[in-house]
């Protein structure tokens, strides 16, 4: 029983260390009243056409929180062109544009690019299974990430961010401030960090075990998670797997971002309010053990 306390113990410090070592290297780097300031100006004085883009991105089952990179893109200007060419709300690239069949007008029609950037976001979150790595590679490309990650040896953002173009670096930390501002760091983090420690729980050397790559979405308190996988046929405990802490998250906040493999979230998401009526009627997560 001692050994059994002991290796709980272990694991506990371990997954702590892990979550230790991430805050030091992912933070944002400009937490100041003005900068809160500056982001939050921006999307006030544009709420109709975030408001647009947030709806879009939750039917294709990815966070609100993605509307902070056409913010930094482009402060939600549809008609802006950088120097290199990028063009629109989403700072499409001819080449990136071409890749998902969107036309050189379409990068400045605002739905059918951001059609397009959900896509494209989805795509990289499917290889890189965390919203920091996508974000460097949306402004860099798979390729810069792929020389990074060899060059540092690793595939974790805080480690191998200094082989990348230092526009990219700033990029992320411009994403990383605007989520300050808009009070959604902490789930950026929290994506990560899972990220982080399914790589250091479920990596045996050179033999991966494959991790389902999860799409984000937000919940209240009035679903039942049981209630929630009966509906979609997958084991409760599947689901607290892929949510660790959300009955107490919750219970405390009445609300906490909801993880599901990507091919799971479109169900979720058309059962939504049917999920939601049954929850209500069944009652809430008291049963439900983490």
């Amino acid at each position: 029983m001692k050994t059994i306390v002991r290796n709980i113990f272990t694991g506990f410090l371990l997954f702590s260390s892990v979550i230790l070592i991430n805050g030091q290297f992912l933070a944002a780097s400009d937490t100041s009243e003005s900068s809160v300031k500056k982001y939050k100006s921006i999307i006030n004085a544009n709420k109709d056409l975030v408001e647009f883009i947030e709806q879009l991105l939750l039917q294709k089952g990815l966070p609100k929180h993605l509307r902070n990179l056409a913010l930094i893109e482009s402060h939600f200007d549809r008609n802006i062109t950088s120097g290199a060419g990028a063009v629109g709300v989403w700072q499409f690239m001819t080449a990136h544009a071409n890749q998902y069949g969107l036309t050189e007008q379409g990068r400045t029609d605002l739905y059918k690019s951001t059609k397009t950037a959900a896509i494209s976001l989805s795509n990289l979150y499917k290889k890189y299974n965390n919203w920091v790595t996508v974000v460097a590679a949306y402004n860099c490309g798979e390729g810069n990430i792929a020389k990074a990650m060899e060059a540092a040896g690793s595939s974790q953002y805080h480690e191998f961010y200094k082989y990348l173009p230092g526009e990219t670096i700033n990029h992320v930390k411009k994403y990383l401030n605007a989520c300050y501002a808009t009070g959604e760091l902490q789930s950026v983090l929290n994506n990560y960090n899972s990220s982080r420690i399914n790589k250091v729980f479920f990596e045996d050397g050179n033999r991966k075990t494959t991790q389902a790559a999860l799409s984000e979405t937000e919940i209240n308190a009035g679903f039942n998670l049981k209630v929630v996988a009966d509906e979609l046929n997958v084991d409760v405990d599947k689901i607290l797997a892929w949510n660790p802490g959300i009955v107490e998250e919750l219970q405390k906040k009445g609300e906490s971002s909801f993880y599901l493999p990507v091919d799971l979230m479109p169900d979720f998401l058309l059962r939504k309010n049917k999920i939601l009526v049954r929850s209500i009627k069944e009652g809430p997560n008291t049963q439900v053990q983490q």
